[in-house]
Order: structure tokens, then sequence, then C-alpha cells
């Protein structure tokens, strides 16, 4: 979810749901370490919990990045051995990590010294000519005997070579019966499914066939009031969903005090594009905002006319 996470993205959807738990984008630990980049860390307090997603290899790095992490206040520290693109291959973490189960220990044993919150890892199922079945039973029981109780697992391998990231997200095919195989193998640790999945009744299928957890990424992105208006009834029996309606409102605020401090308007909007999707006027939403919010000086006139163009019966 690299440059979509963002936190004006993360705000937005803390809007729809209270109780889902938010990730940002992958920071990697030179960056916040080396890079003076502590500013990607910033967040609203609104958006707890919010759970920060760290990118290395290098334990004592990544032990600094973490206090960091906690010193800004977030509720998880997430360590992901699972994006395969090209920028983190180079630098050897990411999904690459898989091949070495060890040295994922090392860093999550110094990550977890340096932190007063939950350090988690995000996985693949497997990398390259690895064989699933055979490598990520041994991964989680490496990874977990250096104290970590919670993985989210992406349930496609990933190909470091031949594949772009895109394809990465597609092409491999979804094996969701390995994770389901990991769960039982591991009934003491929290075992979240990811990739693939497009709907929140597919969330409480794997809820009720004894997973902990789901993440749901692209389609929680592009269709956010289908996935997240629901989930705090749905999933969490917390009464009071909102309208997407309701929601465009109640970002007029947020955007109003992000223009006054000089911020552009598509910086924002551009993550609520598709509030509407499915619905009657969606792409005339999609439209005014996406033409409209680009222009010098655009302001909240750019909003209040997107949302004219959905009928009040949609934006329920």
């Amino acid at each position: 979810m690299m440059d979509w996470t963002d936190r004006h993205c993360r705000y937005f959807h803390r809007l729809m749901s209270a109780e889902t738990l938010l990730y940002t984008e992958m920071v990697t630990a030179p960056a916040l370490v080396r890079g003076d980049a502590r500013h990607l860390l910033a967040f609203d307090p609104a958006e707890h919990p919010v759970a920060v997603q760290l990118g290395g290899s290098d334990p004592q790095e990544l032990a600094q990045a973490t206090r960091i992490a906690c010193d800004e206040g977030y509720d998880e520290v997430n360590l992901n051995v699972g994006c395969p693109s090209d920028r983190v291959q180079s630098g050897t973490f990411g999904a690459v990590l898989m091949k070495t189960p060890g040295l994922v220990a090392d860093c999550v044993a110094a990550m977890r010294e340096a932190s007063s919150v939950d350090v988690t890892v995000k996985c693949r199922i497997g990398v390259d000519e690895q064989e699933p079945r055979a490598v990520l039973p041994g991964f989680v029981e490496t990874v977990s005997a250096a104290g970590v109780t919670r993985f989210t697992i992406h349930a496609r391998k990933a190909w470091l070579q031949g594949l772009s990231p895109k394809e990465n997200r597609d092409i491999p095919p979804l094996d969701y019966a390995l994770v389901h195989e990991i769960k039982r193998a591991f009934p003491g640790l929290h075992i979240s499914v990811n990739g693939g999945v497009q709907s929140l009744d597919e969330a409480r299928r794997f809820l009720a066939s004894g997973l902990d957890g789901v993440m749901i990424g692209r389609a929680a992105y592009h269709s956010p009031a289908d996935i997240l208006l629901p989930a705090d009834e749905e999933i969490f029996g917390r009464p009071g969903r909102k309208t997407a309606r309701q929601v465009a409102e109640e970002m007029r605020p947020y955007i109003a005090r992000h223009l006054a401090a000089g911020g552009r308007l598509h910086n924002v909007t551009r993550h609520m594009l598709g509030l509407f999707s499915g619905r009657p006027g969606a792409r005339a939403w999609r439209r005014v905002l996406s033409e409209g919010a680009v222009a010098p000086g655009a302001g909240l006139d750019v909003l209040d006319a997107a949302l004219a163009a959905v009928p009040e019966a949609a934006a329920a």
C-alpha cells in the first residue's frame, strides 16, 4: 500500500470504522534512523488504533526505528516480510527475508527488546522456488520462537524475479488452505489472512472458520464504504453505522485544517474517490474531485460540488 495508506487516507478510513486496525505505508528503518524521515510517522490521534509497518534487515537499526515509532505513539510495530518491490529487494528486506528466517528472528527479537507495544510480522507463504508447505511452518516456528505471537500471512507466494509488484498481487495463486493449516499447527498464535479478500462477507467467513483476523487492502481502499462502514456493526458488534454522505461531510474540518496549513486539496481527496463506488453518482463524484482538486487554490467548494453530484439516496 505504498503511497496509498498515508495519514490522510487513514484519517478518512477511521471516520468509517472505529474498531478496525489501520496500518501505515511501509516505512524503512534506514529512512528513520539515518535519513531524518521522522515526519513519515506523523499521524492524527483520531487514527488510533494504528500500526506502523517497518522495513529493514538490520536488527539494531530496526530496534532504533521501533523506539522512534513507540515514541510517536503507535499501537503496534509490524515488520513487513511480504513486500516484493524492486526497491525493497535492493535493500535486502521485504519478501526476500522469507529466505532467511533466522535473520527475521534476530530482527524481531531486537525490535521486541526496544518496543513498548506488540511487534508483529506480515509475510508471504514463500518466495521464488520455495515450496510454501515446506518452508512456511519452519518460518513461523523460527520467528515465533523469538517472541512474535501475531502473524498476518499474505496467502500468495512472491516471485522476486519475473513478476512486477502489481503482478505479484494477482498472478501467484492464493492458498488460503495453507493459512488455515498454519493456524491449526500453531493454535496459540494469532493468525490473520491477507490477499484477495474482496468483501466483508468473505472476511466474516474467514473468522468463522477459525482464523483470528483478516487484513483487507485494495478492496477497502477502492470501495471503502462497502468494507468499512458496516465493519463495526457486523464484525465488532458496535452500533451506529454512518452513511457515506456523513463521512464526506465529516472530512470537511480535517480538509480545512490541511488547506490552512498550506496543503493541497488533492493530497486528501485522492483517497476519497471510491467513497460512492458502485452507487449512482459515483462517476460524477470521481470526475469532479479528480479534476477539480488538482487546480491551484482548490478548496472545499470542490468537495461540495462533488457531493452535490451524488443523489441523496445513493449517499446513504
